[in-house]
Formats: C-alpha cells, sequence, structure tokens
C-alpha cells in the first residue's frame, strides 16, 4: 500500500510540484488527489458504456457489475490511497526508511512560515479525527478545518452522485447508489488520515470530480431503441405463451384428422347458409327460419336493443358491408329516408365535414357522427379500410368506431360519445396538472395510440382537445384523423388546414407522411400543454406562422421548468423521428416512476368533472 501510494505521489511530484508556497509536495499532493478522483468518474463512465449496449437490464450479472466496479473504483482503490499517502508522509517524518520518494530532498524544506516543514506539516500532525471531534485549535481555524474536510468532501460526494446519475440516465437511477454510497463509505473511513494531507487531497479531488461530469455526458445514455429491446424481452415471451396456451388443441389435431375430416366440410357452410338446412332435408319446413330475411336483418342492423350485431360488427372489421374490392352494390346501406340519426347538436366543424351528437333511432343510444366529405375514390375506399381497421380496436380510453353509414352529406363514421371535458378546458379552467396526474395521462393516452398503431391507424390529429376527461376523471383518446388523403398529413382536400399547427411534428408539417413516431410527437406536445397550458414551440399569430415554425423544427420554449418528466419530453419532442422513445418505452418510464413515487398507474388524471360543469360547456370551439 505504502509503496503504491508513493509511487502515486511520485508521479504527482513530476506532473505538478512547484517550488512555490505552500511547496512543491504539498502541490504534489493535491494533484496525487486529483488523480485518484479520476476514479469513480472512471466507474460512471464504464457503468454508462455497458448501458449503451444493456440498457435498462438490471439482473444480477449487472447488478454485480455496477457493484464490482463502484466497489473497486469508488472505493477500495480510492481509501487504499488516501491511507497509503497518509502513510508515506508519517514514514518521511518519522525518517524510519521504509519508502523513498524520488525528489523527496525538498520535502524537509521549509516554503512558507504557516506551513513549516512540509514532513512535519503532511505527516507530523492530527488526523482528521482529532481535529474535528477534539478542538484544539483557534475558531477560526477550526472552522477553516471544517470547511476543507467536512465541506469540500461533501460538494465532492455530491458530483460524485450527479456522474452515477448521469450514467444512469433514461432508466432507474437507484443502480447508481453502487456507486456513490461505497465514496461516501470510502470518505467516512479516511479520518484516520493525516488531517493537512487530508485537505490538500480533497482540495485537488474537487474541481477534476466536477469535471468528471463531462465525460459520463460524452458517453452519452443507451438509445431508446436499445432500452425498447430491453423492454420487448420480458414481454414477448409471455406473449408466445399465451397464443401458445389456446392453440394447444391446434397441435393436436393432425392426431385427429381422421376424425375431422368429416367436419372439413363444414367450414364452408358459414359461407353457404343454404347447405346447412339442405343437408338437414327430412325436416323441410325448418328451411324458412333460417332463410334469406335474417341474413339481410343484421346487415341492415335491426333493432337488437343489446346492441350485439354492432358490437359483433365494431369486434371483427371484416364482416363491415362496406368492401373496397366490391363496386356499388356492397357499399354502406343507404338510408333515404335519413330517419336512422337524429341530429342533436353540432359538435365540431372540419375540412372534410360535420361531428353531430346523434340519437340512433334503431338502438335507441346517443353517439358521435362524423359526416366526411371523401374528395376522390382512393381517399373513400381509404377512409372505409382504416374504419374497419379502427372498428377492431379495443381500449377502455380509445373512443369506439360502431358502423360507417351512407348519408346524403357523405359517409358517415358512427362513433362512441364519450360525455365529459376536453383536456383543453380543464387545463384552461383548472389550471396544469401535476406529474403524477400527467403521467397517467400519457400513460393512457400511449396505451390508446398503441393499440390503434397496431391495428394499423394512425389517429394524426392528437391535440388537447381530442382528450376527453370523463366525469369520472379518466382521459379519453377522440376524433381520429381517418378522413384524410393518403399522404395529406396537414392539409385537407379542400384546402384547409388540419388541426392546430402548434400540436404537428416538424416531419408532418414539412409534409412527410404522419406515422407512429409523428403520433408520439403530438402527444408529447399534449402533455407538454397538460404541464404548462401551453404547446412546446409557444404559440403563433397565425396558423401559417405556426406551421412554418413547426416545418422548420424550431426549438421547444415552452417545456416546464420543474416537472419530473421534462427529460423524457425532451427526448420525445426530438425533431428526428428515430431518436424518440416509443410508445411503449414512454409507458414503461412513466410506470417506473410512478412505483417509485409510490403511486398506481390506475386513477383519474384530473379531479372528478361536475356534471353540471360537462353540460355547459361549448365543445364546438375546440374541434377543427
Amino acid at each position: 500500500m505504502l509503496d503504491l501510494a508513493a509511487s502515486l505521489l511520485s508521479f504527482a511530484h513530476s506532473l505538478f510540484g512547484p517550488g512555490l508556497c505552500p511547496g512543491d509536495w504539498v502541490w504534489a499532493t493535491s494533484t496525487a488527489g486529483a488523480v485518484i478522483a479520476l476514479l469513480p468518474m472512471l466507474a460512471s463512465v464504464i457503468i454508462a458504456v455497458v448501458r449503451k449496449a444493456t440498457g435498462n437490464t438490471y439482473n444480477s450479472a449487472m447488478i454485480s457489475t455496477v457493484a464490482v466496479v463502484g466497489g473497486f473504483f469508488a472505493f477500495l482503490v480510492p481509501l487504499v490511497l488516501f491511507n497509503g499517502i497518509s502513510g508515506v508522509f508519517r514514514s518521511v517524518f518519522a525518517g524510519d526508511g521504509a519508502v523513498s520518494l524520488a525528489g523527496s530532498s525538498s520535502i524537509k524544506r521549509d516554503y512558507c512560515g504557516w506551513v513549516g516543514e512540509q514532513a512535519d506539516y503532511l505527516g507530523g500532525r492530527a488526523n482528521v479525527y482529532e481535529v474535528l471531534f477534539h478542538k484544539f485549535e483557534s475558531t477560526p481555524v477550526y472552522l477553516l478545518r471544517i470547511a476543507t474536510l467536512v465541506i469540500v468532501p461533501t460538494v465532492c460526494l455530491l458530483f460524485v452522485i450527479l456522474q452515477a446519475r448521469a450514467a444512469m440516465r433514461r432508466g432507474p437511477t437507484w443502480p447508481g447508489r453502487l456507486i456513490w454510497v461505497p465514496f461516501a463509505l470510502m470518505a467516512i473511513l479516511s479520518l484516520p488520515v493525516e488531517a493537512n494531507t487530508a485537505a490538500h487531497l480533497w482540495l485537488g479531488f474537487l474541481p477534476i470530480a466536477i469535471l468528471g461530469l463531462v465525460p459520463v455526458y460524452v458517453v452519452g445514455a443507451p438509445s431508446w431503441s436499445t432500452i425498447e429491446r430491453n423492454y420487448q424481452k420480458p414481454e414477448v415471451a409471455p406473449v408466445a405463451q399465451q397464443p401458445n396456451q389456446k392453440p394447444t388443441p391446434p397441435p393436436y389435431q393432425p392426431h385427429q384428422v381422421p376424425a375431422y375430416q368429416p367436419a372439413a366440410p363444414v367450414k364452408p357452410i358459414p359461407a353457404y347458409q343454404p347447405p346447412p338446412p339442405v343437408q338437414q332435408q327430412p325436416p323441410p319446413v325448418r328451411k324458412p327460419p333460417p332463410y334469406v330475411p335474417p341474413a339481410p336483418n343484421p346487415t341492415l342492423r335491426d333493432p337488437d336493443p343489446e346492441g350485439k350485431a354492432l358490437s359483433k360488427l365494431a369486434a371483427d372489421p371484416g364482416p363491415l358491408p362496406f368492401t373496397p374490392r366490391s363496386a356499388t352494390p356492397p357499399p354502406p346501406p343507404v338510408r333515404p329516408s335519413g330517419s336512422r340519426f337524429r341530429k342533436v347538436r353540432a359538435l365540431g366543424q372540419g375540412g372534410f365535414g360535420t361531428v353531430w351528437l346523434a340519437v340512433d333511432t334503431q338502438l335507441d343510444r346517443t353517439v358521435a357522427v362524423k359526416m366526411a366529405h371523401a374528395p376522390d375514390a382512393e381517399t373513400e375506399e381509404r377512409m372505409l379500410r382504416e374504419a374497419r381497421a379502427l372498428a377492431a380496436v379495443h381500449h377502455p380510453n380509445c373512443v369506439r368506431v360502431y358502423d360507417i353509414v351512407a348519408e346524403p352529406e357523405g359517409l358517415g363514421l358512427v362513433m362512441e360519445y364519450i360525455e365529459g371535458q376536453p383536456l383543453a378546458d380543464r387545463v384552461a379552467t383548472g389550471g396544469p396538472l401535476d406529474d403524477v396526474a400527467v403521467a397517467r395521462l400519457w400513460i393512457t393516452m400511449s396505451g390508446a395510440l398503441s393499440a390503434a398503431h397496431a391495428k394499423g391507424v394512425l389517429h394524426r390529429d392528437v391535440k388537447p382537445s381530442n382528450v376527453i376527461i370523463d366525469p369520472d376523471g379518466n382521459a379519453h383518446l377522440i376524433d381520429f384523423g381517418i378522413a384524410r388523403s393518403k399522404g395529406d398529413s396537414t392539409l385537407t382536400a379542400t384546402g384547409m388546414m388540419v388541426g392546430t399547427p402548434d400540436f404537428l411534428a416538424s416531419e408532418t408539417a414539412a409534409g412527410a407522411n404522419a406515422t407512429p413516431a409523428s403520433d408520439a410527437w403530438q402527444l408529447a406536445a399534449t402533455v407538454n400543454f397538460a404541464l404548462t397550458g401551453k404547446p412546446p414551440r409557444g404559440t403563433r399569430d397565425n396558423a401559417m406562422a405556426a406551421l412554418m415554425a413547426a416545418a422548420k423544427g424550431e426549438p421547444m420554449t415552452e417545456l416546464p421548468l420543474h416537472s419530473a418528466h421534462r427529460r423524457l419530453l425532451m427526448a420525445s419532442l426530438d425533431t428526428e423521428p428515430a431518436r424518440r422513445p416509443t410508445l411503449r418505452a414512454v409507458a414503461r418510464e412513466l410506470s417506473d416512476w410512478l412505483g417509485r413515487e409510490g403511486h398506481t398507474e390506475t386513477g383519474p388524471v384530473t379531479q372528478i368533472v361536475r356534471r353540471e360543469d360537462i353540460e355547459g360547456l361549448d365543445r364546438t370551439r375546440h374541434m377543427r
């Protein structure tokens, strides 16, 4: 230990040991402290590099790696060197010849009157424990001791903590304790070190501890794609097992093929409804019941009080009577009388048509009907295709699509009507949401968007007015922008701008096609509004100026200053889509944060809204 410390001191003396007050070996001691400060920094850099490949995987191997690296570089080696350097100076002062220092002839020189002989100053006086707990010096000197032996080490510890947290970016920070806790323990166990030696070691340690943040940040955090792969690994297995548990019979079907061979012709029977009655020729009287009348009735949506036909229609987009392959005979059933939906009031006006609050007179329920004017056959075909896909989306916080009907005004998208207050109104009247409510909102809306993306449907217009807070305080995503031409992300067919440019991702504002990443950006912008009451780029004088600001990717000037989600918001609002975290990664980050804060994912995102407040709202002005 003494030989290692003597080598370090000789090296430090060769690096920086000027013959100036307080003395060359005093300066060398501070230089040695700076060299020791590289060790905890090296621990954080090593862990940051490892996390570039492993992401947020914290299994036993990873935890052991962090513990070993932290224990070695932040505890063991610094403690050995601190005590070793003190032991070297004690040996030199005692003159026992146990160690030798290169250029030690000057160590007995007196460079300053208040220092005296360097060997005595560094190795012949009280240690840290004696100085701090057995006060024998004047008050000014004692306060100076407190500053150099308590405050300076505490500041050094603070920056070691920051280094460890920087190494744990985009993930839980608790593994960083395996770096800075050993360092704190090392500082405590250095009480037997000579007080003057320890003071100069800490003074040399401090600037390197501050600058040590730079290389850790240069290494950078693991990419979101790496983190996403980590999140998928534990989830892929259960997903693969669950389908395999249900299809367990299919693997056994080959053994039962002979028994099921006669059942093979039965499979086409559902497509050929007449054959089943034909097989039962003995009772010919039974043919009329399953005859043609029942088949068209579901297609014409006969009044089913329980809504089974429509729920079945929403559950499977296939049975929808509007197939892009067919010509005019199979389009949506036209209601010339227009009597099925009784319009109550307009909920909003858009570039493709109007959203109406209406009553389905056949099923006697309140619905929202979005009348969309398709400018061409291609757009109409895509609207039908995406409406079918959206009808198959089942998420408790995503608006349900019940049906598509042909009305004189155009195609009518029949959707669930969600009673509540737009998030825009909630923030305007109640102020910004807190971090817990925003975390729940972000998780909920990420789940709704992910469910839609899994069916191939993009929202394209996520904004505060399209998030409805129901009377129970739960958030719902509404108004999917399926009525839009292919490749048209910002303008409708009539040249009207869709939505609010303040909530457009830069790539879609510049004319690129919408993607799941652009939906994720819009959701992050909506979350930013929930936290600040403002869109992330701020507001502009007019829509065209806002669109130009979005297309240019102007910087985010209205991010929350003190929110725990600021870091995740900055990543999610990145102008480069490939660098944004996925919705799955965002939800996992927020879920972990809620768990650390002692909160659950479930719960209202706002306080419960009074029904009378909802009934008094004018929602028309928010839906454009």
